[in-house]
This record gives structure tokens, C-alpha cells and sequence, in this order.
């Protein structure tokens, strides 16, 4: 069973696929945010459900798809624990096993990179990120880098593993795929049958350039690439590229209950049914259990609840499905906004909604049950 490899040529960044072939239960590890409707195909046209959407280390170079991912497509979100990437669901630590369908997946705790780098072995393939590359490695001099950690990385515990081992990169900027540990350990002209001192003497004289996104993607990364202006003027709408713009909950409530807009809730009916729902909106799910498969029916029943002419407030959990649902409102030649934060907002410390903003946490009308 071979991963299915994707390519991000801005960034030469590879996204990796890994799919139940009995189940089409999948995980993706990696994803790239600027390439979030290519993997969404892929998933649909595989026939693939998405069950973990797994990070390697909180990326410098890219921005993740992770948390639109979970919202898209259903999935849970995992990364390290040493990352501080406390919006995931399941922060990992060395050892750990993750199960998809009836595949499993294993994390390995490798640092250097960064602190919390992981890697993850799948049958007889392992997904290093950024820890060991084809005839390289990544870089150790951010970002809570160490040349000490990462040698012990590579010798310790990826060099460990059977030499048949196929390797997967998170980047390659020469063309090539995929190597094998015994070609690594033999080859990797950064590391193979290097001392500590020489490899740190090595990792030293590299003087890379910055990143050129970090300061953007490291603070997104740390939320899952989920970025809600949440700051936003509550007095005006900001307008964002694709559909008629963004509002607060405040804004969004108070056009509704004037009567200047009608209230959508994108989210399906299991969400609003547990965890609450807003009386009088109009519930209408933009992506539908099984699978979250788009709703066929989403058209015609945004065009029936606009009928009269309002603007539409669209609402989800947390402001990812109502904003592709309000781009689809304007190709529809309608007039639609995104509420941000959505019902619960975003996830805190301990992967708990409801606590960061949101329609219910502004204490604005709704019920549960």
C-alpha cells in the first residue's frame, strides 16, 4: 500500500495522504492550506472519509489546512504535544498510535527541528517533516531548534528502523520523492557516519535564509491555520474577497433582529441539535452527514429562504463552512456574509469550544435541545 503524494509548488511542500482501502477511512498528514480544494476533491473522488488531519511540527514556510479541514470534512485534528498547538484535539506524545479504519499509524517524537517534530510510521513508511529530507534534514537554527536533538533524531531513532523503510519528506526542492533508511543512513551527505561535533559543525555553517512567511505562519499554525479576524469593526462589515464580507456575531445578530438580514445556520442537524441552535434561524446545512458530503439541496433552499430580497448572515461552528457557503451565495448572485467566530468560536488550551468567542459565549439568543 503506497501513500498518495501531493505537491505544493509554492512551498515545495509535500501533503500525504493514507487511506483504509476496505473502510476508505484516510488521514492526511501536513495539509497546505492554499491547497485545501485540491485535497477536498481528492477526498471525494477517492470516495474517502477523513477521520485525522495530523501535523508534523508547527510549519514556518505554510500555513496548515487542518482546522478547515476538520470543519470540511469532519475530521479530528492531532499534532505533537511539544508544539504548543493546543487547538488540536489529540496533542500526541512519543509512542503514540492513531487508528483509521483498519489502518494505525504511530507517532515518534523527533526533535531538533523544532521541539516537538514528529514523525509518524505507517506499515513500512515513515513521514519524517522537516526531521530527516532526501540527502538532508531541516534546519536547526529557530524555532527551539537543536543540532543535538536532531542527531539523535536521525542515529537514535529514524536510522532505527528497518533499512526497506521507505521515507517520505515534508519537502524536497530537487524533483525527488521519496528515499529508503538505508539509503539515508548510508548517503544523507548532512548525517551519514558524522559525528555529533560534526554533524553540529555542519548544521552551522548552513546560514539559511528566514523563512519568508513565518512571522505569518508560525502564530497561524499555532491555532491550526485558523485565522478569524475576530478584531474586526463590529460597527461595519470587512469586506473579504469571494463574497460580501465578515461581521462579529454582535453586528450579524442585530441586522437579523431588525429584519435587515435573514440568519442561515450552515452547520448539520446533529451540531444544532446537541450543541444548541439559535430560534428562528434558518437551518441549512451546508455539508451533510455521512461523509460531510455537500448538500445537494443547498442552493434551492438558500434561494427559497432569501426570496424577498435580504442579505443572508450565515453561521457555523466556527466561521470555516459559512465562509465557503457565502462565496457559494454569491456565485448564486447572492448577498451573503460570514458571521466570524461562529456558534462556538475557536478551541482553547484544552481543545474546548465555546470558552474563545462565538455567538453563544457574546450571549446572544439560543437554546439547546
Amino acid at each position: 500500500m503506497q501513500p498518495i503524494q501531493l505537491f505544493d509548488p509554492a512551498t515545495s511542500s509535500y501533503t500525504y495522504v493514507l487511506a483504509d482501502p476496505a473502510s476508505r477511512s484516510a488521514a492526511i498528514i501536513d495539509p497546505v492550506d492554499t491547497q485545501l480544494e485540491r485535497d477536498l476533491a481528492l477526498l471525494q473522488a477517492q470516495g474517502l472519509t477523513l477521520v485525522w488531519t495530523l501535523e508534523t511540527h508547527t510549519h514556518a514556510d505554510h500555513i496548515t489546512s487542518a482546522g478547515k479541514l476538520a470543519e470540511h470534512a469532519g475530521a479530528k485534528t492531532a499534532a505533537p504535544a511539544g508544539c504548543g498547538i493546543h487547538s488540536a484535539a489529540v496533542q500526541l506524545q512519543h509512542g503514540d498510535f492513531l487508528s483509521f479504519g483498519g489502518e494505525t499509524l504511530q507517532a515518534l517524537h523527533t526533535p531538533g527541528h523544532t521541539a516537538g517534530s514528529m514523525s509518524f510510521v505507517w506499515r513500512n513508511h515513515v513521514f519524517t517533516g522537516d526531521t530527516l529530507l532526501i540527502n538532508g534534514c531541516g534546519r536547526t537554527d529557530f524555532q527551539s531548534g537543536s543540532a543535538k536533538a536532531l542527531y539523535n533524531s536521525l542515529t537514535q531513532v529514524l536510522f532505527a528502523l528497518p533499512d526497506e523503510t521507505m521515507v517520505w519528506p515534508g519537502h524536497d526542492y530537487h524533483g525527488l520523492s521519496h528515499s529508503s533508511i538505508a539509503a539515508e543512513r548510508e548517503h544523507n551527505p548532512r548525517i551519514a557516519h558524522k559525528t555529533l561535533e560534526e554533524f553540529t559543525a555542519t548544521m552551522d555553517a548552513l546560514h539559511l535564509p528566514r523563512p519568508q512567511r513565518m512571522d505569518e505562519a508560525v502564530p497561524a499554525n499555532l491555532h491550526s491555520g485558523l485565522r478569524h479576524d475576530a478584531g474586526a469593526p463590529a460597527s461595519a462589515a470587512r469586506p473579504a474577497e469571494g463574497y460580501a464580507g465578515d461581521v462579529s456575531p454582535q453586528l450579524a445578530c442585530q441586522w437579523w433582529q431588525a429584519g435587515e438580514a435573514v440568519l442561515v445556520d450552515v452547520r448539520t442537524d446533529a451540531e444544532r441539535e446537541w450543541v444548541g441552535f439559535v430560534p428562528g434561524a434558518v437551518p441549512l446545512a451546508w455539508k451533510q452527514w455521512p461523509g460531510m458530503a455537500l448538500n445537494p439541496g443547498f442552493d434551492a433552499g438558500l434561494q427559497a429562504a432569501l426570496a424577498g430580497g435580504k442579505k443572508a448572515v450565515l453561521l457555523c461552528r466556527s466561521g470555516v463552512r459559512s465562509v465557503a457557503a457565502a462565496k457559494r451565495a454569491t456565485e448564486l448572485g447572492l448577498q451573503a456574509y460570514n458571521i466570524l467566530e461562529g456558534f462556538e468560536g475557536d478551541p482553547d488550551g484544552d481543545a474546548h469550544r465555546g470558552r474563545q468567542g462565538g455567538w453563544r459565549f457574546h450571549g446572544l439568543p439560543w437554546r439547546q435541545g
